[in-house]
């Protein structure tokens, strides 16, 4: 396919199973299977309208005009794979995810949350499996290849912490059907709380942190930053990513609300199940329940109670498979502390506006536009309003919380005149949204949204 489909497109993303362990045992061979899997898919997808708009080491995103193409797409791809010799590399296991949804396009690559939602779905399947989500299944349940059916696997939580997903996996003749469980949420110990809306933009800054939290020299990595620079949602995000390598699970653990430093033991002990008992302190009951567990703990809001922070030194030097993420205005000053600095997020220079195509991708604006969509189901940013829709973001610093509770009034207020009483910030955004990701305090904590 010569140009990208634009719209409302059907992704296909792919990637090999076990492809690292793969390259270990049978480097030579590994690169001569490679290459004729990139024959196999290049052929397959674009023979089939196909737009292959990316390419990451062994995993393909394609982007399909019709959902019913890039399902034959799949198709075709896994039975070809499976008809093929490999020789030395035993038989490519390559997982397919469908998506479909109204994104950006800018030169040829895709920007927005079908993107991040299919590339989730993708994570939860298995080598040899193809899954689609609910709106692709609606789209292709009456045009299915001859003998190809969609297995209903359910309701699933995806790691991108976004609603749940109904998930199929789609069976046919020559096609594995028998698979372990998704790769979802379910499969593993955690109570990440699920999050209104998608997360826009970072996936730079969520990459970053999950590295952080693999790194052996890394055991307290707290994430910093003023209220509204979305400490809480990264951290959820990049705890969601690393769910699988921690086999004890992930907890949340929210401190916002918290006043006395002494409640910070028993407001860890609560998620993890551990009891206080009569006999020793809470905080003994602690380290001998994460002893000898591989386990991630996420404290959010620490600043509330800067006071308890020694609670999570003694914890991580006692536990010595114990990682901890927190998320503070400031530092905890604890001994072996990492810090990551969360930045705002990627803004356009209002002075200098770059095309209309290039600015709507600047993560800041995106954020607006998708938050304004959620209340104004139209909204566009055209030529006239796209000065505004910049220098609004400029103000308010990049600041995702801002930005939302600035994008809800949209139904109210065009960005001309919404910018027109930026003069006073504060009353402007205190009513906030129901729909923000962000704690709602942040906004009247934050000097920021006071000037």
């Amino acid at each position: 396919m010569s140009s990208p489909p634009t719209g409302t497109v059907t992704f296909l993303f792919t990637d090999i199973a076990g492809s690292t362990k793969l390259w270990e045992r049978h480097p030579e061979a590994m690169q001569r299977a490679l290459a004729r899997h990139d024959v196999i898919l290049r052929n397959t997808l674009e023979d089939h309208e196909g737009f292959i708009f990316k390419t990451v080491g062994d995993a393909f995103c394609c982007a399909f005009p019709t959902a019913p193409d890039a399902l034959q797409a799949a198709l075709e791809t896994q039975r070809t794979l499976l008809s093929e010799e490999w020789g030395e590399t035993g038989p490519l296991r390559v997982r397919m995810a469908l998506h479909m949804g109204a994104t950006e396009e800018r030169d040829g690559d895709y920007f927005g949350p079908p993107v991040n939602r299919v590339a989730r779905l993708l994570s939860a399947a298995h080598g040899g499996q193809v899954l689609l989500s609910l709106p692709t299944h609606e789209m292709v349940r009456d045009q299915l290849p001859l003998g190809a059916a969609l297995m209903d696997l359910g309701k699933r939580r995806l790691k991108d912490l976004f609603r749940p997903e109904t998930v199929f996996q789609l069976t046919a003749p020559g096609l594995p059907s028998e698979f372990p469980p998704l790769r979802t949420l379910e499969t593993h110990p955690n109570n990440l709380p699920l999050q209104p809306t998608p997360l826009v933009g970072r996936e730079r800054e969520v990459g970053e942190i999950a590295d952080r939290l693999r790194s052996e020299e890394v055991r307290l990595l707290t994430l910093t930053g003023p209220g509204g620079t979305g400490k809480s949602r990264l951290a959820l995000q990049a705890a969601a990513d690393l769910l699988e390598e921690f086999e004890d699970g992930v907890y949340f653990v929210a401190l916002a609300a918290l006043t006395d430093p002494e409640l910070v033991p028993s407001t860890i002990a609560g998620p993890l199940g551990a009891k206080e008992s009569a006999e020793q302190p809470l905080t003994e009951t602690l380290k001998n329940y994460l002893q000898e567990k591989h386990l991630l703990l996420l404290l959010d809001n620490f600043e509330q109670v800067l006071e308890g922070a020694p609670v999570v030194g003694e914890l991580v030097a006692a536990c010595p498979k114990l990682k901890v993420l927190a998320t503070s205005r400031i530092p905890l000053r604890l001994y072996g502390e990492q810090e990551y600095a969360v930045p705002p997020l990627a803004l356009p220079d209002p002075r200098v506006l770059p095309p209309l195509k290039v600015l709507t991708q600047y993560e800041a604006v995106r954020l607006f536009v998708e938050r304004a969509r959620a209340v104004k189901a139209d909204f566009e940013v055209t030529n006239e309003s796209a000065p505004a829709v910049a220098e609004i973001c400029a103000r308010l610093d990049g600041l995702p919380l801002a930005i939302e509770l600035a994008a809800a009034r949209i139904r109210i207020l065009p960005p001309q005149k919404m910018l027109g009483r930026l003069s006073n910030r504060l009353k402007l955004l205190k009513g906030g949204s129901a729909r923000s990701s962000h704690p709602p305090a942040d906004a009247s904590r934050d000097h920021r949204l006071e000037l």
